[in-house]
Protein backbone atom coordinates (compact mmCIF):
# COMPACT_ATOMS: atom_id res chain seq x y z
CA UNK A 1 0.00 0.00 0.00
CA UNK A 2 1.24 3.44 -0.98
CA UNK A 3 0.39 6.23 1.49
CA UNK A 4 0.71 9.53 0.17
CA UNK A 5 2.03 12.65 1.90
CA UNK A 6 -1.15 15.19 3.03
CA UNK A 7 1.28 18.47 3.02
CA UNK A 8 4.21 18.61 0.09
CA UNK A 9 7.30 19.89 1.05
CA UNK A 10 9.49 21.96 -1.23
CA UNK A 11 13.33 21.71 -0.91
CA UNK A 12 14.26 24.48 -3.67
CA UNK A 13 14.58 27.05 -0.93
CA UNK A 14 17.49 24.62 1.00
CA UNK A 15 20.30 25.71 -2.01
CA UNK A 16 20.28 28.90 -0.82
CA UNK A 17 22.15 28.21 2.12
CA UNK A 18 25.60 26.24 -0.08
CA UNK A 19 25.54 28.84 -2.43
CA UNK A 20 25.39 32.06 0.55
CA UNK A 21 28.70 30.10 2.12
CA UNK A 22 30.31 29.94 -0.90
CA UNK A 23 29.48 33.64 -1.50
CA UNK A 24 30.60 34.53 2.12
CA UNK A 25 34.01 32.58 2.03
CA UNK A 26 35.03 34.35 -1.63
CA UNK A 27 34.26 37.73 -0.17
CA UNK A 28 36.32 36.65 3.22
CA UNK A 29 39.36 35.09 0.89
CA UNK A 30 39.23 38.48 -1.38
CA UNK A 31 39.62 40.74 1.54
CA UNK A 32 42.18 38.73 3.09
CA UNK A 33 44.16 38.73 -0.04
CA UNK A 34 44.10 42.04 -1.01
CA UNK A 35 47.01 44.29 0.28
CA UNK A 36 46.17 47.41 2.65
CA UNK A 37 49.68 48.05 3.83
CA UNK A 38 50.34 51.37 3.60
CA UNK A 39 54.01 52.58 3.87
CA UNK A 40 53.95 55.44 6.14
CA UNK A 41 56.64 58.68 5.29
CA UNK A 42 56.55 60.70 2.55
CA UNK A 43 56.76 59.02 -1.08
CA UNK A 44 60.14 58.44 -3.10
CA UNK A 45 61.33 57.11 -5.79
CA UNK A 46 63.77 54.15 -4.23
CA UNK A 47 66.57 52.13 -6.16
CA UNK A 48 66.25 48.89 -7.13
CA UNK A 49 67.79 46.01 -5.63
CA UNK A 50 67.27 41.73 -5.68
CA UNK A 51 68.78 41.62 -2.27
CA UNK A 52 66.95 42.72 0.65
CA UNK A 53 66.54 42.23 4.22
CA UNK A 54 63.45 40.85 6.65
CA UNK A 55 60.96 43.19 8.05
CA UNK A 56 61.86 45.11 10.87
CA UNK A 57 59.78 44.66 13.63
CA UNK A 58 59.90 48.52 15.60
CA UNK A 59 61.28 51.35 13.08
CA UNK A 60 61.28 54.84 12.12
CA UNK A 61 61.35 55.85 8.50
CA UNK A 62 63.46 58.80 7.31
CA UNK A 63 62.90 60.08 3.97
CA UNK A 64 65.22 61.50 2.12
CA UNK A 65 63.89 63.69 -1.22
CA UNK A 66 66.43 64.42 -4.40
CA UNK A 67 66.49 67.92 -2.84
CA UNK A 68 68.05 66.76 0.20
CA UNK A 69 65.00 66.95 2.23
CA UNK A 70 64.72 65.14 5.03
CA UNK A 71 61.76 64.35 6.39
CA UNK A 72 61.27 62.59 10.13
CA UNK A 73 58.41 61.37 11.24
CA UNK A 74 55.99 63.04 8.89
CA UNK A 75 57.72 66.15 9.96
CA UNK A 76 60.40 68.24 7.36
CA UNK A 77 63.39 68.80 9.43
CA UNK A 78 66.87 69.64 8.93
CA UNK A 79 69.70 67.61 8.98
CA UNK A 80 71.23 69.24 11.80
CA UNK A 81 67.62 69.01 14.02
CA UNK A 82 67.62 65.17 12.87
CA UNK A 83 69.78 64.58 16.33
CA UNK A 84 67.38 65.45 19.08
CA UNK A 85 64.77 63.87 17.30
CA UNK A 86 67.08 60.66 16.65
CA UNK A 87 67.77 60.44 20.59
CA UNK A 88 63.93 59.51 21.18
CA UNK A 89 64.26 56.77 18.41
CA UNK A 90 67.30 55.45 20.30
CA UNK A 91 65.12 55.34 23.93
CA UNK A 92 61.95 53.41 21.97
CA UNK A 93 64.65 51.38 20.34
CA UNK A 94 63.62 51.89 17.66
CA UNK A 95 65.61 50.77 14.15
CA UNK A 96 66.10 53.19 11.57
CA UNK A 97 64.62 52.75 7.84
CA UNK A 98 66.20 55.33 5.69
CA UNK A 99 63.90 56.09 2.15
CA UNK A 100 66.00 57.87 0.01
CA UNK A 101 65.14 59.31 -3.52
CA UNK A 102 67.43 57.14 -6.17
CA UNK A 103 68.75 60.60 -7.66
CA UNK A 104 69.66 61.99 -3.58
CA UNK A 105 73.11 62.60 -3.15
CA UNK A 106 75.34 59.49 -1.71
CA UNK A 107 76.85 61.94 0.88
CA UNK A 108 73.76 63.00 2.22
CA UNK A 109 72.55 59.35 2.53
CA UNK A 110 75.71 58.78 4.52
CA UNK A 111 75.15 61.86 6.54
CA UNK A 112 71.97 60.74 7.62
CA UNK A 113 73.34 57.13 8.46
CA UNK A 114 76.43 58.27 10.59
CA UNK A 115 74.28 60.54 12.45
CA UNK A 116 71.54 57.92 13.72
CA UNK A 117 74.47 55.27 14.46
CA UNK A 118 76.45 58.57 16.53
CA UNK A 119 73.22 58.76 18.22
CA UNK A 120 73.04 55.07 19.70
CA UNK A 121 70.16 53.79 17.18
CA UNK A 122 70.76 50.07 16.93
CA UNK A 123 70.89 49.48 13.66
CA UNK A 124 70.33 51.22 10.08
CA UNK A 125 68.81 50.04 7.02
CA UNK A 126 68.61 51.66 3.11
CA UNK A 127 65.30 50.97 1.78
CA UNK A 128 64.93 49.59 -1.80
CA UNK A 129 62.34 48.13 -4.11
CA UNK A 130 62.88 44.72 -5.85
CA UNK A 131 63.24 44.53 -9.56
CA UNK A 132 60.03 43.97 -11.83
Amino acid sequence: MKLLRTQQYQFGWLIIFPLLDVVFLMIFFLLLSSNFVLQPGVSVNVPFSKFMLAPQVKYQIISITSGATVYFRDQKISIDELGPQLEIARKEGRSIIIKADRYTPYETVIRVANLALEHGVPSVALATTPPK
